[in-house]
């Protein structure tokens, strides 16, 4: 069987497995936890992209999630307003609706600011930074402080965003009852469609011509830019594209929960969507969406029995598979694929190997 065929065969159980399998034996809700599951996967999707495939170590994905369940969460808020204030506006005192609240009651700009406006900052963001060549950790650590500083703007502005509570409490979803387990069923199918779709698109990119310069500024960006290519604008899309995926993650995640909060944004979730990519597998990006639905089941899983200890489990899954195997489960399976295909007689091609990254006399910190 080819490579090709043994990919779609292999989407196409996926899918049914989630579509017509899932809703059919899980209670509705495990249902609303695996749409929770998928929501966080095409955030994920995003990091596999820019940080499997473009070598960009994005630690701050959650201020993109949050802009986008933001951008979603202030048009629920208007609609169920009726056109007054915001309840928790209210209890906050604000007497006039903010102007950055008021293009947010049509729906159909609450819609493409979810993927605009992330978009639009990650596109700012890496033509400031890539074009210095601020890359590896310096980039990380940077992502990183932004997501800090989201988190710290959200929480000051109370009558704004709604504090430590952030956007909650949402009666209306489109014309439907969300607390209704047809609406809960619906948002689970939309999630998984959108996820399927993102997957494809960003499945095709990587197998571009565009998705193999990707990879060759993450094996050799010196050698990329030595032959006429500009990496900065390679990583730019790249960064991105990865953003507007978290934003529609966000967007979809509101109706599906219910709630957007700063908790759900800062470092610490930002940094649970890269182990999760990192132990599905950053190099693939079905590893990036199994991670993390796995590592985000194994946490409600975990929590239920033993609450104080998912974030000691999680740390060290992360130490054994970057150490033992940095490919993820997804490196393993091809691995142990390899070894049975040699075992049988059938050898497979050899992997190439990544081309060494050239060393530069020095980095340009952020």
């Amino acid at each position: 069987m080819s490579d090709r065929l043994r990919g779609y065969t292999l989407f196409a159980s996926i899918s049914l497995l989630i579509l017509v399998v899932a809703p059919l034996a899980l209670p509705a809700f495990r249902l609303d936890e695996l749409a929770k599951y998928l929501c966080f996967a095409i955030a994920a999707l995003g990091i596999g992209l820019a940080w499997g495939q473009g070598g960009m170590l994005t630690l701050g994905q959650g201020v993109f999630f949050g802009l986008g369940g933001y951008a979603m969460g202030m048009y629920l808020k208007l609609h169920d307003a009726g056109g007054d204030l915001p309840d928790f506006m209210v209890w906050s005192g604000v007497e006039k609706l903010p102007a950055l609240w008021g293009p947010f009651g049509n729906p159909v700009v609450a819609i493409g600011a979810v993927i605009v406006v992330p978009v639009a900052i990650a596109t700012l963001l890496g033509v400031l930074v890539f074009r210095q060549r601020v890359r590896g950790a310096y980039f990380a650590i940077l992502t990183q402080a932004l997501a800090a500083a989201f988190v710290i703007l959200l929480v000051g502005q109370q009558g704004l965003t709604g504090g430590t509570n952030g956007l909650t409490n949402f009666y209306d979803v489109f014309g439907r009852d969300p607390e209704a387990e047809s609406t809960q069923r619906g948002l689970y199918f939309v999630t998984a469609i959108v996820l399927g779709v993102l997957y494809l698109g960003a499945r095709q990119l990587v197998k571009s011509r565009f998705g193999r310069l990707l990879v060759a500024v993450r094996d050799g960006e010196d050698r990329v830019r030595f032959l006429g290519y500009n990496p900065a604008t390679v990583k730019t899309i790249t960064f991105a594209v990865s953003a507007g995926m978290a934003g529609i993650a966000g967007a979809l995640f509101v109706p599906v929960v219910g709630i957007i909060s700063p908790s759900l944004l800062g470092v610490v979730p930002s940094l649970e969507l890269v182990v999760a990519v990192a132990v599905g597998g950053r190099y693939a990006l079905a590893g990036a969406i199994l991670g993390a639905v796995a590592m985000n089941y194994a946490k409600t899983a975990f929590s239920e029995e033993w609450a104080g200890g998912w974030l000691y489990l999680q740390g060290a899954l992360f130490i054994l598979v970057m150490t033992l195997a940095p490919r993820g489960a997804v490196g393993v399976y091809q691995q142990a694929r390899d070894a049975l295909a040699r075992r049988r007689g059938d050898r497979p091609p050899p992997e190439p190997e990544p081309a060494p990254a050239v060393k530069t006399p020095k980095e340009v910190p952020a």
